[in-house]
């Protein structure tokens, strides 16, 4: 029995969530989750893998996401399709804005303002970048591959057209961090593809590629980490690969540490919610993984978690291939 130790205010970031790692409820799990994503970080053997869902570019987390890629501290992410898109009309220049959950909607479509709970966006500018998608496929026509691999030729096309922008997939890109999106056709990419398609653009994301070349970086990883931002379709994506590889005779035990911010409940008997304990019961995770699900809104969550991280100074030793 270890006596709990009362937090106190701290304008320290790091030192403040290490201090709530001995307090209680998701305070105690917040702290906890800094210390988890620490160890990954300073595990020269670790792959750290993302997955993110939810919006959390329209949200304001664009900027956190860039950080944690240029500290090195996610080598692989999977994502959504709506994340993505919302990143590249930051990139280009379409801008989300402070609306108010309260907002009358039937006014909102009437004036051509989509809502994202308390966010406004234009949908005429939303339009205007499903165009620009459907532009840059006629330049990579005609083309087959992943979603990693049209991804990656993405990024390096924001690069080209508008250097001063910045992105996720434009950072990504530019420190060779894959990005999967399992569920591409469900967003305004995919929305972007099949304008392009319907002028006979030959563009086809295989999404069966996706799969095989995520499950074999984790078979060829010595260990992995996974870190979920929400959970839906992105975490099941990177769960299955620990299945996949069983199934082709690779017992790799599961994945070695595990974080996850949601606020889904596991009753509901949902994946977002899952707990990483019934997780075990299918090999996803190790059973002795160092592993704590906070469930808090991630939009509280990562910005805090990410400034422990870079205000603790811990440094990639190594970034497994």
């Amino acid at each position: 029995m270890k006596p709990t130790q009362p937090v106190k205010p701290n304008s320290n970031i790091t030192a403040l969530l290490e201090s709530m790692s001995q307090t209680g409820f998701q305070g105690r799990k917040l702290g906890e989750s800094l210390g988890i994503w620490t160890r990954m970080v300073a595990d020269p053997d670790c792959t750290i893998f993302m997955g993110l869902s939810g919006a959390m570019i329209p949200a304001g987390m664009q900027n956190v996401l860039i950080e944690l890629v240029k500290h090195r501290y996610v080598d692989v992410i999977v994502s959504t399709g709506a994340n993505i898109f919302h990143d590249t009309c930051e990139h280009l220049g379409v801008r989300h804005y402070l609306g108010h959950h309260h907002a009358n909607d039937e006014a909102l479509f009437a004036e051509g303002i989509d809502r994202i709970y308390d966010v406004f966006a234009y949908e005429e500018e939303f339009r205007s970048i499903d165009a620009e998608i459907a532009r840059f496929a006629d330049t990579i026509a005609p083309f087959r591959g992943s979603s990693r691999e049209f991804i990656r030729l993405l990024g390096d096309w924001l690069r080209e057209q508008k250097p001063q922008g910045q992105s996720l997939i434009a950072t990504c890109a530019e420190h060779d961090v894959p990005i999967f999106i399992p569920a591409l056709c469900d967003s305004s990419i995919g929305i972007g593809l099949v304008m392009a398609r319907r002028r006979g653009v030959a563009v086809d994301v295989d999404q069966l590629a996706d799969t095989d070349e995520i499950t074999r970086m984790v078979e060829e990883a010595r260990k992995t980490g996974v870190i979920y931002v929400g959970g839906g379709v992105p975490k099941n994506f990177i769960q299955q690969t620990q299945v996949i590889a069983s199934i082709h005779d690779q017992n790799l035990g599961g994945h070695a540490y595990a974080i996850q911010y949601t606020t889904d409940a596991p009753h509901w008997g949902g994946l977002s919610g899952c707990t990483f304990e019934e997780a075990i019961s299918w090999g996803k995770e190790a059973p002795a993984c160092p592993r704590v699900q906070c469930f808090c809104d991630a939009t509280i969550a990562l910005p805090i978690v990410a400034s422990g991280l870079i205000g603790s100074g811990v440094e990639r030793t190594r970034r497994s291939p």
